[in-house]
């Protein structure tokens, strides 16, 4: 094809030729108004001269047509899963992939976009797709976009007017304007929540096409029997949950499914808080003085969070001269307040090398077999005072003393050794120096010697005999160190050992610091993958079922990583929280953003794309009233109407040659010019 145009190229500068030109028509003007003969030829020479100084060209140019590119992006979000939509889409994209390019000089570009899985990308984001794909076309050659989605797009510009896609946009919905569906949405959550109070949780019940009658809500915390309570759609409901432990608190609330409803994976919301301690309440009962006694108390008080109640027992048991037990002590001692009363307020209850005295009879060591019963930790460092008949374990807490003594106290330089189940156990696994062989810490050289469980003792000492044994009774926790020795550790005796670490970590495993936990399931997320361990003081892993949010489940088998600890990865697909369980343990684990937007709202609409759609000059359209049809129309001109969508037409070219004639350098132009001149100096002659 080609085309002419004309332009100028002038001579002389414009404002000069416009001088000249104002003088000429000025004079000419003058000699008209005084009737002198020839104005019309001076006129006319004028013009010439005028003419032949902007030097017209005439420009012929040949042309090639180029094609309008039609952007078509596909929405293959979570939200879009559904097989009715999926159908829906499917044949959307065919007929668009046939129509679009029998138009006349005109060619497709397909672009795909996908749920995010991080909090930066989370949800559908079908604009940040059609802009990369505008990025890679002309402007003058873009024709327009069709989304093929659910309309549920979360990048849509805030202002739509001030979109920046430069031609028609429709949208074609692939839902139904019937669609049911019913959805949890947590409106408030606290992050963290202090262990053993209350924390409010905020909710609200939507329906779509529901029938709009009260709705019976389960919610469960912590692993509990969930509770119901009838809930109105559309109302927000506050719950209080007890945050019940530290570490992770698993709050779910889960709706019954609406009958015919599109999706039922919003049906349910999760949250978690993050449990802590607001302060650690610490009983420390001490017996005979020895050089570990302050080991326990410093350790304690250089915790800013501990509350410690210290109290030491300096009589002996075989000092008997008939003082009243009251008179023992410059203050009356609190000891049914503390051992009665306020017992269940302690976190702890430490008895270091305490012997059994008439300061706490039977009643009260009974009241701590029931506070151990019922969820409380004890600690018993004990020494020879453990082995004689005045020993703890000649008391009522023999019923949760799980390493019986022999009545023999062993003699003798040992050093301190995890055994198997130790090397497993989150409180002795890992310490430091217990990699090597023998362990590189210094010597103990006393133990007493027990009979416990193998499976409960975590580290031995002289002939293999138990050191540190760790057990359960009832819904409490038990440990007892059988060495009064730990303090050559603290004082550096050859070299020392990780006794702070050790301490520290046998008290927040009794009070059940999920961190500490020998039976555990968890998942995080590392780069790409959602890694999931479990950890186990059995010898196998059994396999963990992940549910992703879209309801899809994985199975994964777990290979052991290193001692009680066994792993498994799952590259990370969708964004949410997913769900895992191994048959007795459940977790959950967020992945990408924990509160993916995707999953949120499921059903179709027309209001996110509807204003967007109508700033371009596009529409939005029903797939289920039929495919519209797909026309070319004329810049300037509607581009949609009642079951059809327009794509405009550009006439986009490219110049491949180029030819200039100029006017007044050809001898035609130059005879025309002295032509003029010559008439006009004739007439003038005459």
């Amino acid at each position: 094809m080609s085309g002419w145009s004309l332009s100028l190229a002038p001579v002389l500068p414009w404002p000069l030729i416009t001088a000249l030109a104002v003088i000429g028509l000025v004079l000419v003007a003058m000699l008209a108004a005084s009737r002198s003969r020839g104005s019309l030829l001076r006129a006319t020479a004028l013009l010439l001269l005028l003419a032949a100084l902007a030097n017209p060209t005439i420009r012929s140019e040949q042309r090639e047509a180029l094609s309008d590119i039609a952007v078509v992006v596909v929405d293959r979000s979570l939200s879009q899963q559904n097989p009715e939509r999926l159908a829906r889409t499917a044949k959307a994209e065919t007929a668009l992939k046939e129509a679009i390019p029998r138009l006349p000089n005109t060619e497709l570009r397909v672009v795909e976009v996908k749920s995010g899985i991080s909090a930066e990308d989370d949800g559908t984001r079908g604009f940040e797709a059609l802009n990369r794909a505008l990025a890679e076309i002309p402007p003058e050659r873009f024709a327009g976009a069709v989304m093929i989605t659910d309309g549920i797009v979360h990048d849509a510009p805030q202002d739509a007017a001030k979109s920046g896609i430069g031609g028609p946009l429709h949208g074609l919905i692939t839902g139904s304007r019937s669609e049911k569906d019913r959805k949890i949405t947590i409106e408030k959550a606290p992050r963290f929540g202090i262990v053993g109070q209350q924390q409010t949780v905020s909710f609200r019940l939507e329906e779509v096409n529901g029938p709009g009658t009260p709705v019976s809500v389960a919610i469960s915390a912590g692993g509990e029997a969930p509770a119901i309570i009838e809930v109105m759609p559309g109302e927000a409901v506050d719950v209080p949950v007890t945050v019940g432990h530290g570490g992770q608190n698993i709050v779910e609330i889960a709706a019954p499914p609406l009958e015919g409803e599109i999706s039922e994976q919003n049906n349910r919301a999760v949250t978690v808080i993050e449990g802590v301690r607001d302060r650690l309440r610490v009983l420390l009962v001490s017996g005979e003085p020895h050089p570990g006694e302050r080991t326990w108390r410093n350790l304690l008080k250089a915790d800013a969070s501990v509350d410690l109640v210290h109290f030491t027992i300096l009589r002996p048991p075989e000092k008997q001269d008939g003082t009243p037990t009251r008179e023992l002590a410059l203050i009356a001692f609190p000891t049914r307040e503390l051992f009665v009363d306020k017992l269940d307020q302690f976190d702890l209850v430490i008895f270091d090398r305490y012997r059994r005295q008439t300061v706490l009879p039977a009643a009260y060591m009974a009241n701590i077999v029931r506070y151990v019963e019922e969820g409380g930790a004890v600690l018993i460092a004990s020494g020879p005072d453990l082995a004689g008949d005045d020993g703890l374990y000649f008391t009522p807490l023999s019923d949760i003393i799980a390493a019986a003594p022999t009545g023999e106290v062993l003699e003798g330089a040992f050093k301190p050794e995890l055994t198997r189940p130790g090397q497993k156990h989150p409180v002795t696994r890992d310490l430091p120096g217990s990699a090597a062989e023998p362990p590189s810490w210094g010597r103990w050289f006393r133990l007493v010697d027990t009979e416990a469980k193998p499976e409960d003792t975590l580290m031995s000492g002289l002939e293999d005999k138990p050191l540190l044994v760790l057990s359960r009774y009832g819904e409490g926790r038990v440990a007892q160190l059988l060495s009064d020795q730990g303090w050559l550790w603290a004082r550096g005796f050859e070299g020392g050992g990780p006794q702070t670490e050790l301490l520290r970590r046998m008290a927040h495993w009794l009070m059940k610091e999920p961190d500490l936990e020998e039976e555990a399931l968890s998942g995080r997320q590392v780069g790409k993958d959602l890694v999931i361990e479990r950890r186990t003081m059995a010898d196998k892993a059994e396999p963990v079922t992940v549910t992703l949010p879209s309801g899809k489940t994985e199975t994964l088998t777990l290979r052991e990583t290193s001692p009680g600890r066994f792993q498994a990865s799952l590259p990370v697909t969708e964004a949410g929280l997913h769900r895992l369980s191994d048959g007795k343990l459940l977790a959950v684990a967020a992945a990408g953003s924990g509160d993916a937007r995707e999953m949120a709202n499921v059903a179709a609409t027309t209001s996110i794309l509807g204003p967007v759609a109508a700033a371009t000059g596009g529409s939005v359209q029903w797939f289920e009233d039929g495919m519209p049809q797909v026309v070319k129309v004329s810049a300037g001109r509607p581009m949609t109407g009642s079951g059809w969508m327009g794509l405009r037409a550009n006439d986009a070219h490219r110049v491949t040659a180029v030819a200039d004639i100029p006017l007044f350098a050809t001898l035609l132009s130059l005879a025309a010019l002295l032509l003029g001149l010559g008439a006009m100096w004739f007439r003038e002659g005459r």
